[in-house]
């Protein structure tokens, strides 16, 4: 196993989880993601990618929400489970990330070549 899928795997397990407001898709907007996770989403076409840009909204976001949840890139997890990426509607995990593993995160993009997704 490659280290960025170990890096993911372990970040993936450590940021907490919670239920959304249904029909609220406030951080599904375009975001970039690593070439490990975007490997493991579904390829879209060109055309589905300007369309989904001219909305605001991840070409991955259907109209029953996200289409690839249980693959979803490490800064979709992080959304609403941190004060410095809130949700808009107050929902929250009852713990939130631990500020070292958020600041792993953040240093992963960071350090990791990213595509818009």
């Amino acid at each position: 196993m490659n280290n960025d899928r170990e890096v993911i795997a372990r970040l993936r397990q450590r940021i907490p989880t919670f239920e959304c407001t249904p029909g609220c898709h406030d951080c599904c907007g375009p975001v970039t993601t690593s070439s490990e996770e975007i490997s493991r989403l579904p390829v879209k076409s060109d055309a589905e990618h300007d369309a989904a840009l001219k909305e605001f909204n991840c070409v991955h976001l259907g109209p029953n929400g996200c289409t690839v949840y249980g693959e979803r890139p490490l800064i979709c997890r992080l959304f609403g489970t941190t004060p410095n990426m809130a949700c808009p509607n107050g929902c929250r995990p009852q713990e939130m990330v631990e500020p070292e593993i958020e600041r792993e995160v953040h240093h992963y993009i960071a350090t990791t070549r990213q595509v818009l997704v």
